[in-house]
């Protein structure tokens, strides 16, 4: 077998142990049951393959029979969901292309026979062709929906088969049977099925018969009718905690890429830390607002029948997980979480003639209970009443909603807001505690909530927001009130950078600030703070993309950072330049030498009306994104060519201001006036000789470029004149070690296949900006000053959002380390905040790093894009200076 199949040892060492010591004896007449639950990215990789059928192997050489239920491959049920709300037949083949090439590369790392999946791929198109013909059938889309976990779970049967272990493939649907429900719409019944279950030892003997080792289906069910149902998204927890109850199981493991419950979103904040032992009933409260390692609906049988729920990850079983058991004491009062859950719709309703009206509440929630809809959260006044739809029971598109709104404006005004999250804080007796709280609740000044929810059985307080605002909140709530340090006690282990800070997950070399770290270190004599600049690594990120045969030219988007030394590397390296103002395209042409008008593109956006024709005058490309242009100065215009910069309808990006489409981005001509924009520009006789679309920023998916392609390339079906496809910036860079770069070879992949279905030849150009100098740039500072208050200890650096306000504005997150001592661990979890008059003056929150002393040069990773650039002299400041370092 090849090396990516290898299990560490660890993993061995640690299911010897655990299986051997701390597991009962096993009665080997009647073995008991163990379920293994194992997530999207456990199973995406040959690597994760290895591991699942390491830990089956060892848990059946113990003396178990073993369930395994495994879901989807990692994205596989978010493409089959968006296809099955879109029903687009445009997209059939790109849809099943990127699913069928993701299997089949997984068998061949695998070393399966290249034509195993063969069946299930013809099932999985016949599915995307009734869907298709079919749009908004639930009965269609449940059996679209459920391909992806019968893909995976028929891979890794044959994949179990060839490593020599007794598997046998169980069909999920042939042991969990939905019932029906008139409670329920159609649709839910189909998409958000329910299945009752009770002990079955006469399946559970007959299973045992037939293989040692059982490799099932998550998320899907039958109906009497015997109709694929699917249990509502995250239902594979659902499905193993249904076995584990059907066949009476010692207990249920889920194993993904985390080891278990946290105080916090640990990918969002480092210094969460985990939960070791808690009650079925936090356990649930936690899934039930947010907390993405356990679905909720998994516990309810599970606590039913008091059987185990260990969590674990599933390259490092030696870490100890959280252990959700009937044993768990609770601990007194005290919050345990603070986790936010966004894509919550909110319905408010008003209107006075509601007040004393006796039913009024019985009428509006027969509403609706009419659409399908589930309510999650309630709040009510004599004038007033403001619920929330619960998004994981809830198939509430846009349709929906607008025909809720339509029957409810028949009883009362509605607002539909879908921009929301909830906040929420979480563990045992929050009222008792809320005098204790009210320091921390301080975070919310100035913060919109829509509505606030203190939960009936006392496990919850919990307030809607303005989804933009809810990972601030929930990094400045947690920071208050989880206590810090570095020790564990029976509810509180350590956070997550102390169990992985010493661990490189990504599969890159060393930073180049790390190998050049004396140069940085000596461009700072002398200097309080500094933004350095590597130049080599611009080079390579330009190289990078220049290289990829898909994109026929690559613009630099300056706005990004326009300091000249970046402008001439980049140009030097053969790329374009991106402007958004008439001063950048003159900045650019006066300090690249060879760099001409036609060089350019000029994109702005809402400018003044001078700018446009100067523009032209100076004989720069020009892209257009408002109606308004042709309707008011179409005659100035006449006889150009320009670019069409259009609004695909939907935008994405770690955050709501970095997404520049849909229709709360002010960017882009939506596609359904396109047609009117074409009339304006034949009216005046200006040709039409690109299209452009930028979704937004810190993308690290290619399917967005795809995607684009798909939509302008249909655009460009009409417009013969078009000759180039502008698919803009938004990669993403990295910016945590547990993140995976952008993916460029697949990227480039579809691309290609994309351009061969064009109508006719047409170039594809991007537009990067973050991607080619945000990892070349660092902003350096000196500690001025240490501070202690109580457990939270604050690190202040020379400078702060004036230079860099990525942190504030977006919430973004930056690796900050202590250059001057790089090789000394981390001891204390330190606030880095800077000298700026303002709360928010905060670069980043819970960071582990050494004991830090004045005048220690402070390091903030990837400050080469938006950092100087959107600089400020507030407080009357100086922000850094820019350093270039010799090559």
């Amino acid at each position: 077998m090849t090396g990516s199949l290898l299990v560490s040892v660890a993993t061995l060492e640690y299911f010897s142990a655990s299986m051997n010591q701390n597991s009962p004896a096993i009665n080997h007449e009647t073995r008991p049951w163990l379920v293994m639950k194992f997530g999207g990215s456990s199973v995406a990789s040959p690597e994760g393959w290895g591991h699942l059928a390491a830990h089956a192997k060892t848990a059946a050489e113990s003396g178990y029979n073993v369930a395994v239920v495994v879901s989807a491959l990692r994205g596989v049920t978010d493409l089959l969901q968006d296809f099955s709300q879109k029903c687009q037949p445009e997209s059939l083949d790109a849809t099943f292309r990127e699913i069928a090439e993701r299997h089949r590369e997984l068998v061949t790392g695998l070393e399966l026979p290249s034509d195993c999946l063969d069946g299930e791929l013809d099932q999985l198109r016949q599915h995307l062709r009734a869907c298709a013909s079919a749009p908004g059938d639930a009965a269609t889309a449940a059996s679209l929906l459920g391909m992806g976990e019968i893909l995976s779970s028929k891979l890794g049967n044959r994949f179990l088969q060839t490593r020599g272990l007794s598997s046998d493939w169980l069909d999920a649907r042939d042991v969990l049977v939905a019932v029906p429900d008139s409670r329920r719409s159609i649709r839910s019944s189909f998409l958000s099925a329910e299945c009752p279950v009770t002990p079955d030892p006469v399946l559970a003997g007959r299973l045992e018969q037939v293989a040692r080792i059982h490799i099932a289906p998550g998320f899907i069910a039958r109906n009497r009718a015997g109709e694929t149902v699917v249990l509502g998204r995250g239902g594979s927890d659902t499905t193993a905690a249904c076995l584990g109850a059907i066949l009476g199981a010692e207990r249920v493991e889920i194993w993904s890429d985390v080891p278990g419950l946290f105080t916090a979103d640990p990918r969002r904040i480092p210094g969460a830390r985990l939960l070791r032992l808690i009650s079925y009933r936090e356990a649930q409260e936690l899934a039930a607002m947010g907390a993405r390692a356990l679905h909720p609906r998994a516990l309810i049988p599970l606590r039913r029948h008091e059987i185990p729920l260990w969590l674990r990850q599933t390259d490092r079983p030696d870490l100890e997980g959280t252990k959700i058991t009937p044993e768990a004491r609770d601990h007194g009062a005290q919050v345990k979480a603070i986790v936010q859950r966004r894509g919550i719709t909110l319905v408010a309703m008003e209107g006075l003639d509601m007040w004393q009206q006796v039913g009024f509440l019985a009428d509006i929630f027969e509403v609706f209970k009419s659409h399908g809809l589930s309510v999650d959260l309630v709040s009510t006044s004599e004038s007033n009443v403001t619920v929330t739809l619960d998004p994981d029971s809830t198939q509430a598109d846009a349709s929906v909603l607008d025909a809720l709104a339509a029957d409810l404006r028949k009883l009362c005004r509605v607002e539909i807001l879908t921009e929301c999250a909830t906040v929420s804080l979480v563990g045992l007796g929050i009222r008792t505690i809320l005098h204790r709280l009210g320091p921390a609740l301080e975070v919310f000044e100035q913060r919109r909530i829509f509505l606030v929810s203190q939960a009936a059985n006392d496990l919850n307080l919990t307030f809607v927001v303005e989804s933009r605002h809810a990972e601030r909140l929930v990094q400045q709530l947690h920071q208050q009130l989880i206590p810090g340090g570095v020790g564990g006690d029976m509810v509180f282990g350590p956070s997550w950078e102390q169990m992985f800070h010493d661990r490189e997950k990504r599969p890159v070399g060393p930073a180049w600030w790390r190998t050049r770290r004396e140069a940085v270190l000596a461009a700072m004599e002398g200097r309080q703070s500094g933004f350095v600049y590597n130049l080599d690594t611009v080079r390579q990120a330009a190289e990078s993309l220049t290289a990829l045969p898909s994109v026929d030219r690559v613009l630099y988007s300056m706005k990004a950072n326009p300091h000249p030394a970046i402008l001439k590397t980049v140009t030097g390296s053969g790329l374009g330049v991106e402007c958004v103002s008439l001063a950048e395209a003159e900045r650019a042409l006066e300090v690249c030498p060879g760099l001409k008008p036609g060089d350019l593109l000029f994109t702005p956006n809402f400018a003044p009306r001078e700018e446009y024709l100067e523009a032209l005058k100076q004989g720069i490309p020009l892209t257009l994104d408002n109606p308004y242009i042709l309707d008011h100065w179409g005659r100035e215009l006449a006889g150009r060519e320009v670019f069409l910069r259009l609004d695909p309808g939907s935008g994405l990006g770690h955050h709501k201001m970095v997404r520049t489409a849909g229709t709360n981005s002010k960017f882009g001509i939506p596609l359904g006036e396109l047609q009117r924009v074409v009339r304006l520009c034949r009216a005046h006789d200006i040709r039409i000789t690109g299209l452009h679309a930028h979704t937004g920023s810190g993308i690290l998916h290619p399917d967005n470029w795809h995607r684009s392609l798909e939509t302008l390339g249909e655009a460009a079906r009409d417009l013969s004149d078009v000759r180039v496809i502008n698919l803009g910036g938004g990669l993403g860079v990295p910016d945590r070690t547990n993140e995976l770069p952008l993916d460029l070879a697949a990227l480039d992949l579809g691309l290609r296949q994309l351009k061969e279905s064009l109508v006719r030849p047409i170039e594809v150009w991007l537009e990067p900006g973050r991607f080619l100098v945000s990892e070349a740039g660092v902003l350096a500072a000196r500690v001025t000053q240490t501070k202690g208050k109580g457990e939270i200890r604050y690190v202040g650096l020379a400078t702060g959002m004036n230079s860099l306000i990525r942190p504030a504005l977006y919430g973004a997150w930056h690796e900050i380390v202590n250059l001057s001592r790089i090789d000394e661990p981390g001891r204390h979890v330190w606030n880095v905040v800077g000298p700026i008059c303002e709360t928010g003056d905060i670069l980043g929150l819970d960071r582990l790093l050494p004991e830090c002393r004045e005048g220690d040069i402070i390091l903030i990773a990837n400050a080469g894009a938006y950092g100087a650039t959107m600089a400020s002299n507030y407080n009357l400041r100086e922000p850094a200076a820019e350093v270039i370092l010799p090559e």
